[in-house]
């Protein structure tokens, strides 16, 4: 997770497992967001399913989420226009408990 714009947006790292029996959070992969999702990953679908289910999570409409990198692979750079600090807040309070 990092600040960028001036602290303003912040930027992570997501690993996107398509094809899963129901979407949401999955817990966290190597220290990266772990990320279920439904959709195929045909035609930009599960990349749009994932920005989604992001923008719900933290809270904010799906246009405030950009996908910077990565929209062919499993693991995707995210950027959203928040501060690091309320997203990591969020995704706490968000992730599957043990």
């Amino acid at each position: 997770m990092r600040d960028v714009a001036g602290g303003s947006r912040s930027r992570f790292l997501v690993r996107a497992q398509p094809g899963a029996k129901r979407s949401g959070l999955a817990g966290l992969w190597n220290d990266h967001l772990k990320v279920a999702l439904r959709s195929p990953p045909e035609d930009g679908r599960a990349n749009a399913e994932l920005l989604d289910v992001l923008a719900e999570v933290l809270g904010v409409r799906a246009g405030r989420l950009e996908l910077v990198r990565g929209a062919t692979a499993r693991q995707k750079e995210i950027e959203v226009d928040l501060p690091s600090a309320v997203v990591v807040e969020r995704l706490r309070a968000a992730l599957p408990r043990d």
